[in-house]
């Protein structure tokens, strides 16, 4: 017994020291804000008070546009995820992206509330102090899911919808990145709220791509240091720990919204899949599905990605007959 007792102590005692080293050598504290934004946050960014945050969001393009193109972000990514689409965009529309709650440099909601519901009553109220009636909703993963749940909520918002890789369905945690894993375990969130490894977000963001010789040093920088924004590592914490991955997907064959579903073919996050299960779901739907590209094909390959888009925006600006 004595012998046996000794063993285990012996061996707590290495594990513990072992976790000590590895919490020790990878240790990142939190990045203040003013650091970021001086590199993060340039022109056109700003930022509106919003459910006790400083939200940050960008808002181009001619003011006279009626149905203004509003951008959503994935998790544990940003409002630049869609940058480039902005850009060229806002030459003939105004275009809104922002960096949701809990991500970015918005950072965490003060009252801790990552659900969906939460999400998309966000987003109606942003609509309300940018004054926008009605709008263009789009997004990516989740920014996707907020997307066709607002819909849902307030149809008389949204005249039509682009998911990119958008959640909905029940999906596999094996399919996760390894950041993102790492962070569901609730055994390591102590370690994990303290470390974040450069390697283990370059390691991510090179998952999500199709051709992972595209994700250079800039972009790693940059899902690195906004994750590492104070408060955003717990944040993705409690976000994992509220999701209901497909607890409303009965509801997308709801959605009457002419939808653009916009998919990579290498996704290894979400399933191309779920590219025809939308277009089954929703009735006035059309499908482009990029087969070299993975889960960010706005990022990717935004030039490409950027075809179908104008054409369905003209589309949508035809009057109904």
């Amino acid at each position: 017994m004595r012998i046996w007792f000794k063993r285990l102590f012996t061996s707590s005692v290495i594990f513990a020291l072992g976790v000590a080293l590895v919490v020790w050598s990878t240790w990142e504290p939190d990045r203040q804000l003013g650091k970021l934004v001086e590199r993060w946050a340039q022109q056109p960014s700003a930022f509106i008070e919003l459910d006790g945050m400083q939200v940050h969001y960008r808002d181009v393009g001619p003011r006279d546009d009626t149905d203004p193109i509003v951008l959503m972000h994935g998790m544990s990514s940003s409002l630049h995820s869609f940058e480039v689409w902005q850009q060229v965009l806002s030459d003939r529309r105004r275009v809104i992206t922002v960096d949701l709650p809990g991500f970015g440099l918005t950072g965490p909601s003060p009252q801790g509330e990552y659900r969906i519901e939460a999400y998309t009553r966000f987003t109606l109220r942003l609509l309300d102090a940018l004054n926008v009636k009605k709008v263009i909703l789009g997004g990516n993963a989740l920014g996707g899911e907020i997307a066709w749940q607002t819909a849902l909520l307030a149809p008389d918002r949204v005249k039509a919808l682009i998911l990119v890789d958008a959640d909905g369905y029940k999906l596999s945690r094996f399919s996760q990145p390894i950041a993102f894993n790492i962070a569901g375990a609730k055994t390591l969130r102590w370690v994990s709220e303290r470390i974040l490894p450069r390697s283990i977000i370059a390691s991510s963001v090179r998952n999500v791509f199709g051709d992972p010789e595209k994700v250079n040093d800039v972009l790693i920088d940059r899902y690195f240091e906004l994750n590492l924004r104070v408060g955003n590592r717990r944040a993705l914490f409690q976000r994992m720990d509220q999701a209901e991955p497909g607890a409303r997907q009965d509801k997308i064959r709801l959605i009457k919204q002419p939808t653009l579903v916009l998919w990579g073919g290498q996704d290894r996050m979400v399933p191309v899949e779920w590219a025809h299960r939308f277009c089954e779901d929703i009735s006035l739907c059309t499908k482009v599905i990029f087969l070299q590209l993975g889960h960010l094909p706005q990022e990717e390959a935004p030039f490409m990605t950027l075809a179908p888009v104008k054409a369905f925006l003209r589309l949508t600006d035809q009057p109904a007959d």
